[in-house]
């Protein structure tokens, strides 16, 4: 039975800086009633990610609708159908669609994926953000056997797939990148990593030849500026660069303006290396394909799903908040 009312996480200010608490208000609303061609979902869980950060803002270069203020955020959610009067959906069915930060969410048939009964070992896990790290690997960065990949921002729900994900297209050695000792320990104990270079800790481009000495032949960069840097510098005759993510602009400490990557293009000219930007939503087929992977993998134990789990839909704005302020490892889901 459905209840009268729910709750929903609005935008009550744009930040100036960092992910603040009171940036958010929490508003008890009735829960909709679905028309014809509409789905009423009660949501389980919802995803957050880094690039919520810069949709808080009025302008942003991502081609993405900002978030409006007294409105409620959005992002990607599973629930269970309530009611769908008029569509092919009927009560009971797990679907997938971008309607989070709510406890029920209304949308037209279209915009809600049935998901395969059974297919994932924990629904949570549709929320992966696996499509963006096969893409960026298989797609961008054309991992083949034998190389030699590096993976910055390797610890957040990109990174701490696509490490794995490159071992099992022949990565010979994986390196990734992070921010604190603790994580490159878990990269490495928990995650297949053979090695990580620690922001902060000395020059990036040092500690990649470190542990790189016969170079980088494919690079899956979610963070561009130093780190960018360093992997064209140490990068292979040849190399192949995905440009997946932008987090030192959306997580420094200065959002308003993108951190600058100085690119010697003589350098990559003579070298041969490519340097591609890669979106998901241009490579929106590799989802299905990722869903099966992710749970056989899950299933077999050949995939791990690293991420962190807050509970209740009033702890979405801390969960953005400790996700832009890196608490934890993997993604950041909320059980709502």
């Amino acid at each position: 039975m459905t209840k009268h009312t729910h709750r929903e996480v609005r935008l009550a200010a744009r930040p100036d800086g960092p992910v603040k608490d009171d940036l958010f208000e929490i508003a008890e609303v009735p829960v909709p009633e679905p028309g014809p061609g509409q789905v009423l979902v009660r949501n389980t869980h919802m995803g957050v990610a880094a690039v919520m950060r810069t949709l808080m803002d009025e302008n942003t270069d991502v081609p993405m609708p900002s978030f409006e203020i007294g409105a409620p955020l959005n992002g990607p959610a599973v629930g269970e159908v309530v009611a769908a009067p008029g569509t092919e959906l009927t009560p009971g069915d797990l679907v997938e669609h971008r309607l989070g930060w709510r406890e029920y969410a209304l949308l037209d048939a279209d915009q809600a994926h049935r998901l395969e009964p059974g297919l994932m070992p924990d629904p949570a896990a549709y929320l992966s953000q696996g499509p963006t790290a096969l893409m960026g690997i298989e797609r961008g960065a054309e991992v083949r056997s034998g190389d030699t990949v590096f993976v910055t921002g390797a610890a957040g729900g990109v990174g701490s797939l696509a490490g794995q994900i490159a071992r099992q297209f022949g990565a010979a050695r994986v390196i990734g990148s992070t921010g604190s000792q603790a994580k490159a320990d878990r990269l490495i104990g928990e995650l297949g990593y053979d090695a990580v270079v620690i922001r902060g800790a000395g020059s990036v481009e040092d500690q990649l030849r470190e542990a790189a000495p016969d170079g980088v032949d494919a690079v899956f960069d979610n963070v561009g500026g130093e780190q960018l840097t360093a992997a064209i510098a140490v990068a292979n005759r040849g190399a192949r660069i995905a440009i997946v993510g932008a987090l030192a602009s959306q997580l420094g400490a200065d959002t308003t303006h993108a951190a600058k990557t100085e690119i010697d293009t003589l350098s990559l000219l003579s070298r041969g290396i490519t340097l591609r930007g890669v979106a998901l939503y241009d490579h929106l087929d590799l989802i299905p394909q990722w869903n099966r992977r992710f749970a056989e993998g899950l299933r077999t134990g050949a995939l791990s799903f690293p991420h962190a789990r807050l509970r209740g839909l009033e702890h979405a704005p801390q969960a953005l908040r400790e996700l832009t302020e890196g608490r934890h490892l993997g993604a950041v889901i909320v059980e709502l």
